[in-house]
């Protein structure tokens, strides 16, 4: 259906109407650079999903490693290393274009999820990637980000998912595999083989 079919809100006034206006509380939280108790968010979470834009349009990736991955240089800088992927670079791709990112920090068990915005550049320097080394592998890249706005995010959209309810948990055997989804924007690719490989693959490529 045709987005013009529906009632637009078309002004941040109009917008503003139809809601309260924000609490004090969600407001107040929200600081330039961290403080102890944000630092201690980032050092337990071990995924973030990382939002970027770029001339090809929107970008919305996840990144994980062990709890802490994501090194706290100073209270307004962060690093992020830029593990084994795809090679698509959509990420890496828009942020030396425009250096604007978001990140949302998720820590498993955990309803609150932390929000960092700010801008980012990628670097190869040694002094940076030295740190990241895994299994004697060391990332290609890293993303150094620069804090513009910090704040925690409330718990209501993970309590209402049930994220972390194992009764609410989907056996993936039930959704189509890797190689079914690569196959059906594909047809001429081979997804059974894939998936046979899938495994062996990832365990050799992890880093």
């Amino acid at each position: 259906m045709n987005d013009t079919t529906y009632r637009r809100v078309n002004s941040i006034d109009e917008l503003e109407a139809l809601y309260a206006k924000p609490s004090k509380a969600s407001v107040s939280k929200e600081l330039s650079s961290l403080n102890k108790y944000y630092r201690k968010l980032i050092e337990a979470s071990p995924f973030l999903c990382i939002a970027s834009e770029g001339p090809n349009g929107l970008d919305c990736s996840p990144r994980g490693d062990g709890p802490g991955f994501v090194r706290i240089l100073d209270d307004k800088t962060l690093a992020l290393p830029d593990r084994r992927g795809n090679n698509r670079l959509d990420t890496l791709k828009n942020i030396v274009t425009n250096p604007r990112v978001g990140l949302l920090f998720i820590i498993p068990g955990v309803n609150e999820t932390l929000r960092i915005n700010g801008t980012a550049i990628i670097t190869d320097d040694t002094s940076v990637l030295e740190h990241f080394d895994v299994n004697d592998k060391r990332p290609v890249t890293a993303i150094v980000i620069t804090i513009e706005q910090v704040y925690f995010q409330c718990a209501r959209a993970l309590r209402r998912s049930n994220l972390w309810n194992s009764d609410f948990h989907v056996d993936g055997k039930t959704l189509p595999s890797p190689g079914t989804l690569i196959q059906s924007a594909s047809p001429d690719f081979d997804g059974k083989a894939y998936d046979a490989e899938l495994a062996e693959r990832l365990a050799k490529t992890l880093y």
